[in-house]
């Protein structure tokens, strides 16, 4: 009677590795903590206020900006003008977009080094970020702005954890609680509210207060932040995360409520968002995505039965 064979020690050590080597992969990819969260909202009731991102479906699907060859970075909607702004880094300009993603106007911009996001404070007022040099800019834009020049801008540097190009790449702004969201993209991946920029009251001595959310922030299960967008009226925010294919709805505490992928074959998407970066949210609750190198997407919820 023959005896069973051993395995040998090398297909051992070689499993191991392997085995390692997925683990490593999961925990990079951040998949352990989204298949946790996926299984749990299966038994979990969908919180009343959630914006429930996973009911959105593609409404335009990567429509070619025409007219821009550049790439686009990040994206806010205008509530005054009913219309979007995208920034460019490579010729840097402010671009105002419609609704239906058509170029509006161009406005060159003079002295903003790599600006990556801008968002919508009040009517004629927008922050852009430098990313590298991380300065955040306040402009002012009227109806016959044709350029912006950042030295005639109000501006601040926060200078904290710099790291190259993983700068500042989203903005979020939440005009009650006057806090502007300031997503950094990794290394590491953190979100700061800063308090007191922009100014407004110069009756007022200018403070400018800046705090973050290490469990928040430990908690997102994605690899990177591209974008952010603030909900007045939930007071939730969506973070936009490209290398994860992910837009991911936080609650007033931080935690994670409801995802959205941006992955081909998911919310009746044919192929999947290239490299997203920027997310806007209008009145109605319609999503605007724009991604490298000049594609706009919208996303929809379908109207009850």
């Amino acid at each position: 009677m023959r005896r069973l064979a051993r395995p040998k020690p090398l297909i051992i050590i070689l499993s191991v590795i392997a085995l390692i080597a997925l683990i490593a992969i999961g925990q990079y990819m951040r998949l352990f903590e989204r298949a946790w969260f996926n299984l749990h909202t299966l038994w979990q009731p969908l919180n009343s206020q959630a914006i429930g991102l996973d009911q959105y479906r593609v409404d335009i699907e990567a429509r070619v900006i025409d007219g821009l060859e550049a790439d686009v970075s990040a994206l806010t909607f205008d509530p005054v003008r009913k219309s979007l702004f995208t920034v460019t880094n490579k010729n840097a300009e402010l671009v105002e977009l419609s609704l239906e993603g058509k170029i509006l106007r161009r406005i060159a911009l003079i002295g903003f080094g790599d600006p990556e996001a801008v968002e919508y404070i009040s009517a004629d007022t927008y922050v852009i970020t430098d990313e590298r040099q991380q300065r955040l800019i306040k402009i002012h834009l009227e109806d016959d702005t044709t350029f912006l020049d950042a030295a005639d801008a109000e501006q601040m540097t926060l200078g904290v954890h710099m790291a190259g190009n993983k700068g500042f790449e989203g903005l979020a702004y939440d005009s009650v609680g006057k806090r502007l969201f300031v997503a950094k993209e990794r290394n590491p991946m953190l979100i700061y509210e800063v308090h007191g920029f922009p100014h407004f009251n110069p009756e007022k001595s200018y403070a400018v207060h800046v705090i973050n959310d290490p469990k928040r922030d430990a908690g997102m299960f994605v690899r990177d932040l591209s974008s952010l967008q603030y909900d007045e009226r939930s007071g939730h925010l969506l973070a936009l995360s490209d290398e994860s294919r992910l837009i991911l709805e936080l609650d007033v505490d931080g935690r994670p409520l409801s995802t959205m992928s941006i992955s081909g074959g998911r919310q009746g998407l044919k192929k999947t968002v290239p490299q997203a970066e920027g997310i806007a949210m209008d009145d109605d609750g319609a999503l605007y995505l724009v991604s490298e190198p000049n594609l706009f997407y919208v996303f929809k919820k379908p109207a009850p039965n």
